[in-house]
């Protein structure tokens, strides 16, 4: 039978840059998801011709939402749900099922490299039937719906039982528990030549992959161990776990320090790779070597031939306005299009739409193409490794060539966390309306060019969006400051730091940027702002 409960908004449940995250204990609360998903579908007409996805991570609190859903959906009268099996699909994948599928849309429990567990983070995003996080102006919809909630409607259906492939019914709703590996694999097998991996991985080359206990642990094995035929233990935390073992499951320096440690001990292999909790980042590291996002980015764009499925051209490429301009320089030469958007995959989604891009990638360790509408962590390793393969180069070689054919970015990203929401606000205000004073003003060596906000004009649907402050300097370095959507606990301020040049190839970056470091406290007033003398994380 379906109740209709009576409930009260909640009035934080805004969505950030990829859906609504939120501490756990907070998800928790009486009538919180509830509300939640009742509001995503009051904003979807005919909803019983509507199918979905239904999966995510694997984090604490996920397989009681899931139930939630399905019965929520039930009593909407969706038409049908497919509901990964143990609750479990990785965002790439996610996308991947819902575009080859045609379905509707999906509600894919994530809260990315948020850490998980009671004590953790937990997260919700609504995809549109693009495959691609909901667009602004849905987003906007879905909170007004939130704060003016008064009732939702559920099922009181017992529990499901995810763990076994079938057919079953809750109300008029048609429930089918699919395998979420399958037709990702295929995807994947479609874009990459897998004998010529398979021979590289099954040489004396060495690679490890750290799924890092998130989602993308039983695609790791199925693809790199299984069927590329890289050696047994070979993905390591391969096992999705609650809470993520423990781990902070973002794959950058800091959180993924044993396998930094791993890769630049006396016993390296030759190759290693992580991904985020749901699969849609990766990070890149060779022996003794470190790429950054932005030089990956730019180093797959000039690559794009090798791999079987671009080898006949892409349309072009684009960035988010934090990435560095490595990637830029590398469109100008092959002659593709190039676009800069803001922070948030859902603004790349209309140029791979309206077939203007092929490519895009992000400051945050995210990278992907136009096979799905999601940045993904697997799609970027097997490329890099395509590229090993063929040129029979090494990570640092391959990126060395790469620097002294475009230059080199240096570039960092300083992270100033748990900031009170109102002083975050106040710094960004303060210093927006300070730029115009920093034209042609010299800080060191550095000498202001230029200072305004970003903000993006989309070229198919003429929406305008402004996100980020940039400062640029004479030399061609620039500075980016923008507040993130995918914290909890506070604001977080990101500041964004980049430096070209065509000599000094293989320095340290923390040495190459520590006075534009400076430079970026100076101008921001950030110390004096939050009482932080350093940032909390420097990536």
């Amino acid at each position: 039978m379906i109740e209709t409960v009576t409930t009260t908004p909640y009035t934080d449940q805004k969505m950030g840059t990829a859906g609504l995250r939120k501490k756990t204990a907070i998800a928790m609360q009486p009538h919180y998801i509830e509300n939640f998903l009742q509001s995503i579908f009051n904003t979807i007409p005919s909803l019983e011709t509507k199918s979905f996805l239904v999966g995510g991570d694997g984090r604490y609190f996920n397989n009681i939402a899931i139930q939630k859903i399905i019965k929520i959906a039930a009593a909407n009268k969706v038409k049908k749900l497919y509901i990964a099996q143990n609750g479990l699909v990785s965002t790439p994948a996610g996308s991947c099922i819902i575009l080859k599928n045609k379905l509707d849309g999906g509600l894919i429990l994530t809260a990315s490299h948020n850490p998980g567990g009671k004590n953790g983070d937990f997260g919700l995003k609504y995809s549109t039937s693009t495959g691609g996080q909901c667009q602004p102006h849905e987003s906007q919809a879905i909170l007004e719906q939130t704060l003016k909630i008064t009732e939702y409607k559920i099922s009181n259906a017992t529990d499901f039982d995810l763990s076994q492939i079938g057919i079953f019914h809750c109300e008029e709703t048609e429930i089918e528990i699919i395998d979420p590996y399958t037709d990702y694999i295929e995807t994947m097998r479609n874009i990459f030549d897998f004998n010529k991996l398979h021979a590289l991985l099954t040489s004396n080359f060495r690679f490890v992959f750290d799924a890092m206990n998130g989602v993308t642990g039983p695609y790791g094995k199925k693809i790199f161990e299984e069927i590329l035929g890289a050696p047994e233990g070979s993905v390591l935390n391969a096992t999705p776990k609650e809470d993520f073992g423990g781990l902070h499951p973002d794959p950058n320096l800091i959180y993924a320090k044993s396998l930094v440690d791993l890769m630049y001990s006396d016993n390296a292999p030759d190759f290693a790779a992580a991904n985020d909790g749901d699969g849609d980042r990766n990070m890149i590291l060779g022996s003794h070597f470190f790429v950054s996002p932005s030089d990956s980015f730019a180093i797959l764009t000039d690559n794009y031939k090798i791999i079987p499925a671009y080898k006949d051209g892409i349309y072009g490429v684009a960035k988010s306005a934090a990435t560095s301009m490595a990637v830029k320089r590398v469109a100008d030469k092959l002659k593709i299009g190039f676009y800069e958007v803001p922070t948030g995959w859902k603004y790349f989604i209309n140029l791979m739409d309206s077939k203007r891009i092929t490519f895009c990638g992000e400051e945050s360790f995210g990278t992907g193409a136009t096979h799905i509408r999601e940045k993904d962590g697997i799609w970027a390793i097997l490329f890099w490794l395509s590229i090993i393969a063929t040129t029979n180069k090494s990570v640092k070689q391959i990126a060395l060539d790469h620097w002294q054919k475009y230059g080199r970015s240096y570039y960092l990203r300083n992270d100033y966390e748990g900031i009170a929401q109102e002083i975050a606000d106040k710094l960004m205000s303060d210093l927006e309306n300070r730029l115009p004073e920093l034209t042609n003003k010299r800080f060191g060596n550095f000498t202001v060019s230029s200072a305004h906000p970003f903000i993006y004009n989309d070229p198919v649907d003429n929406s305008s969006t402004k996100n980020g402050l940039i400062v640029h300097f004479t030399d061609g370095s620039r500075i980016v400051y923008r507040l993130s959507g995918t914290g909890t606990n506070g604001a977080t301020l990101r500041v964004y730091i980049e430096r070209y040049v065509t000599d000094k190839l293989l320095e340290e970056s923390n040495e190459i940027l520590q006075e534009l470091s400076k430079v970026s406290q100076e101008i921001s007033h950030v110390c004096t702002l939050t009482g932080k003398q350093q940032p909390d994380i420097i990536t």
